[in-house]
């Protein structure tokens, strides 16, 4: 069994019975973000071009200072390669087969995911015993990425993962209540993104 989905980018996507997504064009035909002359399609690059191209404005997200930038860096790599990985897996099984494609959960995946998920949430705890946040005493590009992800599996069983840690926990709380991302839930709600 397959269904479709189309994106409001245009983009088109199939759930198979085994869970697997498929996409049928390259993210490129995403709405880019431009700037200038500048045109992005990566939301991590996007991220990144922001933080630099207009720094000093706003919350600072990235240290320009190196030694304190490549902390970051590596905690911004271990939410790309770790943590995304594990957490959209979750999200796809716990979320999007039951409610967007009305296909039954995997136990068995989400299983063996909620134990990587809890592998990664250990480093994370023992991270955070030594400073606020993922890359250093100030939130950063190391925490901002974490936020889709964080709010779609609190409405989970993985939630319980992130309960389970206390300074995960305590950190959750602390991004999870920064007022940009209130608003962006809020515009969530209202259908306006």
């Amino acid at each position: 069994m397959e269904k479709r989905l189309d994106t409001l980018s245009g983009q088109k996507s199939w759930c198979t019975q085994e869970g697997t997504l498929h996409l049928s064009q390259s993210f490129v035909s995403l709405q880019p973000f431009e700037d200038g002359d500048s045109k992005l399609f990566e939301s991590r690059a996007i991220t990144k071009y922001i933080s630099f191209e207009y720094h000093g404005k706003g919350t600072e997200l990235v240290y320009h200072d190196g030694k304190k930038m490549a902390t970051v860096s590596v905690w911004m790599e271990v939410e790309a390669h770790q943590f995304n990985l594990v957490a959209y897996k979750l999200i796809s099984e716990q979320m999007a087969k039951p409610i967007i494609f009305g296909m039954e959960t995997d136990a068995s995946v989400v299983e063996e995911n909620q134990a990587k998920l809890g592998q990664i949430l250990d480093v994370y705890e023992e991270r955070l015993s030594k400073s606020k946040y993922l890359g250093g005493d100030a939130f950063t590009l190391a925490d901002l990425p974490h936020m889709p992800a964080i709010h779609f599996l609190m409405e989970t069983s993985s939630k319980v993962l992130f309960e389970a840690r206390p300074l995960v926990s305590v950190w959750i709380k602390d991004i999870m209540a920064r007022p940009a991302w209130k608003k962006t839930i809020e515009m969530q709600k209202q259908g306006q993104i």
